[in-house]
């Protein structure tokens, strides 16, 4: 086996990793597709496996606008809870004033000693 027969047969094992990932991508986007019923979903999975090239083919013609557009969405979506998790963990406190009455709670809770307390203080103030 030559140089060359080794570059067609990594170019083979490519496309077919490419063509597995593509029919993947598209069983997903079926199933996560709402605005498709329970039939319409059936019909293309038949039709990718009877003819899985010429199926996948027409999906991407057909509905790779809005695979796209759905896609984005998730994103987006997963970007706004990422966001609201951030915020919710980050906390209130962003002035010395509300770091100060943070301080003060801990205290009177018990948490802290007063001595914490003030150097709390401190670094609120500085």
């Amino acid at each position: 086996m030559g140089f060359l027969d080794f570059l067609v047969w990594m170019l083979w094992i490519y496309l077919v990793v490419v063509c597995i990932w593509i029919f993947i991508w598209i069983f997903i986007d079926i199933f996560r597709d709402h605005s498709l019923n329970g039939w319409a979903k059936a019909l293309w999975v038949i039709f990718l496996v009877i003819l899985p090239f010429l199926g996948a083919i027409i999906y991407l013609i057909a509905r790779g606008g809005s695979m796209a557009k759905r896609q984005a969405a998730i994103a987006q979506a997963q970007a706004a809870s990422q966001a609201d998790y951030i915020r919710s963990v980050a906390g209130s406190a962003s002035s010395p004033a509300g770091e100060i009455s943070q301080a003060q709670a801990l205290l009177d809770a018990g948490t802290i000693t007063q001595a914490e307390f003030d150097s709390l203080k401190a670094k609120a103030l500085a």
